[in-house]
């Protein structure tokens, strides 16, 4: 059995920026948020933290820097960032709560249902979950400048991808519960992980 990599590595540095970019975009995003130079250094700031999502999982992979402290702490950068862009617009009325709680109780519902199956084996980030990611990503940088001002084709695109992002985000849990539940009676019927 191969050592795990030191924790002290670039994608973990990454996952820690993303965390420390949090706060840095809800502030630009709710302190003038009619302002439209502010809302675009919302915006870039959300790319940017996105971005280090992208390249932290894609560097730990390529160089085998994949870490226990990445493992917990990727996936909670990520639905702090994303959960700070949902609630953020729901505080500015330009997104419903409805679709941000349905989301947010997805989100860490799977997070925490992922941690309660640990003893039966681990749920991996499937190819629906990765699609609901982006269409996630791309529904809130089309949100986050403000569909107030933009082109109205550009308001229905956002609303087109928010939808899609919410649809997939159900389906997705739904999905992942399958997998916990097939899991467990696997590992219940003698067949899998103790």
């Amino acid at each position: 059995m191969t050592a795990e990599p030191s924790p002290w590595n670039v994608p973990n540095a990454l996952t820690v920026a993303r965390m420390l970019l949090v706060p840095v975009f809800g502030y630009l995003l709710l302190a003038h948020p009619t302002d439209i130079s502010w809302r675009l250094g919302a915006t870039a700031v959300f790319i940017v933290a996105i971005l280090t999502d992208l390249a932290d999982g894609k560097i730990a992979r390529k160089y085998n820097l994949i870490t226990r402290f990445g493992k917990i702490w990727d996936p909670v950068a990520d639905k702090t960032l994303t959960g700070m862009a949902f609630v953020g617009l729901s505080i500015l009325n330009e997104l419903p709560w409805w679709i941000t709680i349905v989301i947010l109780v997805r989100e860490w519902g799977i997070t925490l249902l992922r941690v309660a199956v640990l003893k039966y084996g681990v749920i991996s980030a499937n190819r629906g979950g990765k699609l609901k990611t982006v269409m996630q990503s791309v529904a809130l940088i089309l949100f986050l400048p403000g569909l107030w001002w933009l082109p109205a084709p550009i308001s229905w695109v956002a609303w087109a991808a928010m939808i899609v992002a919410l649809v997939l985000t159900v389906l997705t849990g739904l999905d992942y519960c399958r997998e916990a539940y097939r899991m467990r009676q696997k590992a219940l019927s003698g067949h899998g992980p103790a």
